[in-house]
């Protein structure tokens, strides 16, 4: 079961209903398409899987974008990043920091 695609208050607003999981374990998760991931990287709220294909999955808290997904939504399913794809862009790597997510990508 996922949860979002309600974006988190900011500061200073009350608590909405959107809840995000937080796995302190390790635990198998299927991504939606491709299942052969190349990079894994954690963000303190967040994580960000590049499949072999060259495709950024995220999935967490975005608060800050950190997902990518054009907005703050958070989401305990892993979502294909659509910008990236869309425009010709293929992942290579990722590293998520805090609240951020760096990622090299390869253009087609």
């Amino acid at each position: 079961l996922c949860a979002g695609p309600e974006d988190p208050p900011l500061p200073g607003e009350l608590p909405g209903t959107a809840f995000i999981s937080i796995q302190a374990f390790p635990a198998l998760l299927d991504l939606p398409q491709e299942p052969a991931v190349a990079a894994v990287s954690c963000g303190s709220r967040h994580t960000a899987a590049v499949t072999r294909g060259g495709e950024l999955y995220t999935w967490g808290w975005g608060k800050y974008g950190q997902l990518g997904h054009r907005g703050r939504a958070s989401s305990d399913c892993p979502q294909r990043v659509e910008q990236l794809w869309a425009e010709g862009l293929r992942a290579q790597e990722v590293v998520c920091g805090p609240w951020n997510t760096y990622v090299c990508i390869l253009q087609q």
